[in-house]
């Protein structure tokens, strides 16, 4: 990295915590009301997409069109599920140096700010115990698109008060990296190599993350 960044930009599913099993055990629920087949394969297609986006895959082989109205009514049926779920959710679904990633930023005076396409990223950050952490949260329903598009990573970067080319991201999805690409940060993948091939470095997971690197 040639110079030195002010933020840390982080996304939530992957990189900070694993609710992995909720956001799927959510969407088999529905697809089995559906009569849809539905597996791991499938969800790894949802991976950092947007909650209507994700609906949109779990459709695709649906033996009829469903209306927009009926769309949103699926989808927030689903949100129910998954809301539901997470209500028992504790710290102990942060991610192994989860924690103390985002307590090394802090002692090293580097803003840190979520940016999930989750709606429920309010929820799960105070189910996790670890809202004193961050400086701010982006509004994933207030992003005009989602990841890919900039949007949720332009609206983290400015709600520090730092440009996003000062910003440091971090994602697990191709859909994310893309997305903090695209807003002008400096990317860290977290996770598969082959997957995240278009971010700027890339990590195991959250643990190997160096927050004084930013400082080099």
């Amino acid at each position: 990295m040639s110079q030195t960044y002010k933020a840390v930009l982080f996304d939530l599913d992957g990189v900070l915590a694993d609710s992995a099993r909720e956001h799927y055990a959510a969407w088999k629920r529905l697809a089995d009301e559906l009569g849809l087949a539905f597996d791991e394969q499938k969800n790894e297609r949802l991976k950092g997409v947007s909650r209507m986006a994700s609906l949109d895959i779990l459709l695709e082989d649906a033996p009829r069109s469903y209306s927009d109205a009926e769309k949103h009514a699926l989808a927030t049926r689903k949100n129910g599920y998954y809301q539901a779920i997470i209500q028992k959710i504790t710290p102990d679904a942060l991610l192994p140096g989860a924690r103390q990633a985002l307590e090394a930023c802090k002692a090293l005076g580097l803003k840190t700010s979520l940016a999930s396409a989750s709606r429920n990223a309010p929820l799960l950050i105070d189910r996790l115990g670890i809202g004193p952490l961050m400086d701010f949260i982006a509004d994933a329903g207030a992003a005009k698109q989602s990841k890919p598009a900039p949007d949720i990573f332009l609206m983290a970067a400015k709600g520090v008060g730092v440009p996003p080319e000062r910003c440091l991201a971090l994602d697990d999805a191709a859909a994310g990296v893309l997305s903090a690409k695209a807003a002008g940060c400096y990317v860290i993948g977290v996770g598969d190599t082959d997957i995240l091939a278009a971010a700027d470095a890339i990590i195991p997971d959250i643990a190997a993350f160096d927050p004084k690197s930013c400082l080099d």
